[in-house]
């Protein structure tokens, strides 16, 4: 499937062609952490079917319970999350943020993983009311 999407402030955007069947949501603390969320929504990308366009994104390495390293990628001028990968010079494939991806209301996530650290109510929303805009908040 084609894509396309980016940062919120534009400046970086990418084109890429994904398996909308690999989308993912990751319930370990750390997504919870970095995305200031109860979970963040993934999917994989090899290198070959993405192009990156614009800035620099700013790079952090984090430790992850497993003890490997992921690079945490996001835009530098209003910090919107856009890819994890490997810590080399050169990664074989990235980790989109599926917030970061245009097309994001077609891609239903089909596994979620590290369930343990799971907020409990974060599994079934659908009691909770529902506006169709902000309510003043």
């Amino acid at each position: 499937m084609k894509i396309d999407g980016g940062c919120f402030c534009g400046n970086i955007t990418f084109e890429a062609d994904i398996d909308p069947e690999k989308v993912m949501i990751c319930h370990c603390a750390d997504c919870q952490s970095i995305t200031g969320s109860a979970f963040r929504v993934n999917v994989p990308v090899a290198k070959e079917h993405i192009t990156f366009r614009g800035g620099e994104p700013k790079k952090m390495v984090k430790t992850a319970e497993s003890g490997s390293k992921r690079v945490q990628a996001f835009c530098p001028e209003c910090g919107s999350p856009l890819y994890g990968a490997a810590p080399v010079a050169d990664p074989p494939s990235f980790l989109l943020r599926v917030g970061a991806i245009q097309q994001r209301a077609q891609l239903r996530p089909k596994v979620q993983l590290w369930c343990r650290s799971a907020l409990d109510w974060a599994m079934d929303v659908r009691a909770i009311p529902r506006f169709p805009k902000g309510q003043g908040t």
